[in-house]
């Protein structure tokens, strides 16, 4: 990308309809190292790669506890992520001390972030996560004022409610979609790739199914780097079960599992090759 007339402010539109600043920050989030959600019926699934800065510094935390029934995973300006996700937090906190009870995940709240902007109408899907569009609205309001700048960061938001399962990316721009798996950060195509030959199973996988297609999504943008417990954290959330990272003993158990699995297939296909070459072959 370059600089150019049209970028000196985020309220400044191009001939083409474009607002630069907003696509620096998507180019922010595309920079940042790979984080990842998958949705069953009953489960939601997180996973981020743990990426230091150098060998002598420890990795950020890309994963963040919001409530107990809802987290989220970010790419992208990990400052920027904890100001949304903390964001988030209060406005959990908020709504538990005035009415003693934990926010009902399905209800919509006026939007957060300026009271300048006009009323939005109902929508036609109530149940959806309030927290994306509170946050989407907080993203919006960086692109339409000429002292602020876009949040660098995307986050994929999951969440449970009565109706079951939730996964929401909210990206720089204000927009926030759905997902019934979804990849974001560098190399995340290959993510995608996986979870797009896959994402139908998905939503009658169980728990530990969903944590293993985490592990293999994750394992793609990684290109030949070796998987290990420390190189990534994984989440989830789900009936009867609150959001938490997992440890990483269990991580690494799932992944040795996963490579003796690899490992039987891939001998498996050797044998087979071996019996396909001694066949004779057919007379004519």
């Amino acid at each position: 990308m370059f600089r150019n007339q049209y970028d000196t402010d985020v309220t400044t539109w191009s001939p083409a309809g474009w607002l630069f600043q907003v696509d620096y920050a998507m180019e922010a989030v595309k920079q940042g190292s790979a984080a990842i959600g998958l949705r069953s019926a009953t489960h939601v699934a997180l996973a981020t790669v743990n990426k230091a800065a150098s060998e002598l510094s420890s990795h950020q935390k890309k994963v963040f506890k919001v409530d107990d029934h809802i987290g989220v995973a970010i790419a992208g300006l990990t400052a920027d992520g904890l100001v949304l996700s903390l964001f988030l937090r209060s406005e959990c906190i908020n709504h538990a001390f005035v009415y003693e009870s934990p926010l009902p995940v399905s209800r919509l709240p006026p939007p957060a972030s300026s009271s300048t902007l006009p009323t939005r109408p109902s929508y036609e899907r109530p149940r959806m996560l309030f927290h994306s569009k509170t946050v989407g609205n907080d993203n919006l309001v960086c692109t339409q004022r000429s002292w602020k700048r876009p949040y660098g960061v995307g986050l994929l938001v999951a969440g449970l409610d009565e109706t079951g399962a939730h996964l929401y990316y909210n990206c720089p721009s204000g927009n926030y979609f759905e997902y019934q798996a979804f990849a974001i950060g560098s190399r995340s195509q290959a993510a995608k790739t996986y979870l797009e030959r896959r994402f139908e199973a998905f939503n009658s996988n169980s728990r530990e199914e969903l944590i293993k297609d985490a592990l293999f999504a994750i394992k793609e943008t990684l290109q030949g780097e070796k998987l290990t417990s420390a190189s990534c954290t994984v989440a989830v959330v789900g009936i009867r079960e609150p959001f938490h990272v997992i440890d990483q003993k269990t991580i690494q158990e799932v992944i040795d599992s996963m490579d003796v699995r690899e490992e039987a297939a891939a001998d498996q296909g050797a044998v087979h090759e071996d019996k396909s070459s001694e066949e004779a072959p057919m007379d004519i």
